[in-house]
């Protein structure tokens, strides 16, 4: 699925990854790109005018869990979530929760939406937001989540920066 396939959880590497993703330079224009490894194939990131977002973790494939084991692994992929959203409350403040099922009934329906929250449906990737921003150094808002595409498919972190506001959809 993504390029992050088989490495372990590593706080230290999904911030570092968090800041090299703020630190990149941001497209002024053009279409949604999404890039993937060129040995593998697998989702490396998707860059669109004025925005980036790039996988930071996948968990195990979960084709044949269920029961106790699948919730396992949702908990063990929210628990990771929860350490790099604390991580990143203590340098910016408390994050702001954005959802993402607006951008999901607007896919079904096929009604416009942002092209961030576009490229992010196109993904899969319907995991609420966690969200920051401005952030002090660069006024550039930053995003996490975690998402499953389908029941079987790996838990995967995100992250999102924008030079515009994330922030939620009206209904």
């Amino acid at each position: 699925m993504t390029a992050k396939a088989g490495q372990a959880f590593d706080i230290g590497r999904a911030v570092s990854d968090v800041e090299s993703l703020l630190a990149a330079e941001l497209p002024t224009d053009g279409d949604p790109v999404s890039e993937g490894d060129p040995a593998t194939g697998e989702w490396t990131g998707t860059r669109g005018a004025g925005y980036r977002i790039m996988p930071i973790w996948e968990g195990d494939d979960l084709t044949g869990v269920y029961g106790v084991d699948w919730n396992e692994a949702e908990d063990a992929a929210m628990a990771n979530l929860a350490l790099v959203t604390g991580e990143l409350d203590r340098r910016w403040g408390p994050h702001r929760k954005v959802p993402m099922h607006v951008p999901m009934f607007r896919k079904q329906a096929g009604t416009p939406m942002p092209a961030l929250f576009q490229s992010l449906s196109d993904l899969d990737c319907y995991g609420d937001l966690a969200v920051w921003g401005p952030t002090p150094a660069d006024g550039r808002w930053v995003a996490v989540s975690v998402n499953q595409c389908d029941g079987d498919a790996p838990m995967i972190m995100t992250a999102v920066v924008s030079r515009f506001a994330i922030t939620e959809l009206p209904e």
